[in-house]
């Protein structure tokens, strides 16, 4: 096991895997921005380095301080949770030239895995069902517009590089390909560096559906079940459950088996999430693989009872997985939403400010995964998320009742400072999202009030 990871990320996933290294023994490194600096991660490590100014490019994303930071405290490993340089198979390399453990999947694996054209094509040879498009990149309009007519419309459009819902575009008619073509290029060249694209047809009316994975390094790979994160805006998760409310048990054990031998066929190791479509008659088509802990991670662990956080720093110490495939049974339903310091009724702007009061959720079956206190500052240049609400139930009708009243309970207030809590007790109360009727257009038909 490792004797110090430094964390190479801020507010509630430094948090988590903060003390998931203390149940573990392992002595941790807390690295911090000027705006950081009286946050309660870096009070609670055993070490904290200041690694630049407030702007993540330089500090956060600044691989030179974080690597002199993890030199200088002598740290053997580097967890870097979610976002950041979590996908980053460049920063992964210089770990390992520094002989820092990257705990995460071999940076070869995560280039490969990353590049969603080339993921597609491994899926697709260890036989993967992908929705009908294209496995190479797409690099005229010209192939653009012959793969659209061909596979019809609605098409997406799709950048093979980052993720976080950017770098998609849906083209609903032939006369909206090119501009559509052309702008998606330009926005994954200015935000991940590569301008290639690939194009599928696009589900309207589909379930997005993932899969938790751990694999480690002795040939042992499970999967935890499902995740159903098809409330989207933007492409962007905003409530997550487990299990689906749409797969059955038969359907979980092909999914699974779909999900572990893809994972395999990438030579994956460590936590991974493989994400799919799913139609309305059961049909999955594989859509990407994430090569980090999730967001929505703590759904599976309420289910499962598996520490991810601790599953994936045993992988990368060389350990095997605590837990076998016949170990796994899901039980009851979690749900999680996000509070996030935005302002629904201004189309969801960010809001920072200070929190004169910050008193989360508590009670039976609640958890709440926050960095936040009372008289913190929220900054405004990182994401604006300020907390993750999950509750459990034995039944999804419970787990949603909890939800709600454990809604009604978060309280914010600060000078200007505005939440999603409305708007997540919107969603869990409209009867489409209580009856289970839920795709990745939700927010196409069922507007919130304003």
């Amino acid at each position: 096991m490792f004797q110090k990871v430094l964390i190479a990320n801020r507010g509630e996933i430094a948090l988590r895997v903060l003390r998931a290294c203390r149940e573990l023994g392992v002595r941790t490194v807390a690295v911090y921005s000027d705006a950081d600096a009286h946050t309660l991660p870096v009070q609670l490590a055993d070490e904290s380095v200041n690694v630049g100014p407030s702007r993540p490019g330089a500090s956060y994303l600044h691989i030179p301080n974080i690597i002199g930071a993890a030199v200088k405290t002598g740290a053997d490993a580097i967890h870097p949770g979610y976002g950041f340089l979590s996908e980053d198979p460049y920063f992964a390399e210089i770990c390992a030239d520094h002989g820092i453990t990257f705990i995460g999947p071999p940076p070869e694996v995560m280039e490969t895995v990353g590049d969603k054209s080339m993921a597609r094509k491994i899926m697709s040879d260890a036989g993967l069902p992908l929705l009908p498009g294209t496995v190479e990149p797409v690099h005229t309009f010209e192939q653009a517009r012959t793969i659209a007519d061909e596979i019809g419309y609605p098409v997406v459009i799709k950048a093979t590089s980052g993720g976080g819902g950017r770098g998609i575009t849906v083209v609903e008619r032939a006369e909206d390909l090119r501009r559509a073509y052309q702008g998606t290029r330009a926005t994954a060249q200015a935000l991940f560096g590569n301008r290639d694209v690939y194009v599928e047809r696009y589900l309207a009316r589909a379930r997005h559906v993932e899969v938790q994975v751990l694999c480690d390094a002795h040939g042992e790979a499970v999967h935890l079940g499902e995740r159903d994160c098809s409330v989207q805006r933007r492409h962007q998760k905003l409530i997550e459950e487990s299990p689906s409310p749409a797969v059955g048990d038969e359907l979980r054990a092909e999914i699974g088996e779909a999900a572990l031998a893809g994972a395999r066929a990438a030579g994956y190791r460590g936590a991974g999430t493989m994400e799919f479509l799913l139609d309305d008659d059961g049909r999955f088509w594989f859509m990407e693989m994430n090569a980090r802990i999730q967001v929505e991670h703590p759904v599976t662990e309420m289910v499962t009872g598996v520490d991810l956080i601790c599953e994936q720093i045993r992988v990368a110490a060389g350990l095997g997985l605590s837990v076998k495939q016949d170990d796994v049974v899901l039980s009851g339903y979690a749900v999680e939403c996000r509070i996030n310091a935005e302002d629904p009724s201004r189309d969801f702007v960010p809001t920072p400010g200070r929190l004169d009061v910050f008193r989360p959720s508590s009670g039976p079956w609640t958890r709440v995964d926050t960095h936040c206190r009372s008289g913190d500052m929220i900054p405004p240049f990182y994401d604006s998320m300020i907390a993750k609400l999950i509750v459990w139930g034995p039944d999804r009708r419970t787990a949603l009742d909890r939800l709600r009243r454990a809604l009604d309970e978060f309280e914010v207030e600060g000078p200007g400072v505005h939440t999603t809590r409305d708007f997540d007790r919107w969603l869990v109360d409209h009867p489409s999202f209580r009856a289970g009727d839920i795709h990745t257009d939700f927010l196409t038909h069922h507007a919130p009030p304003t």
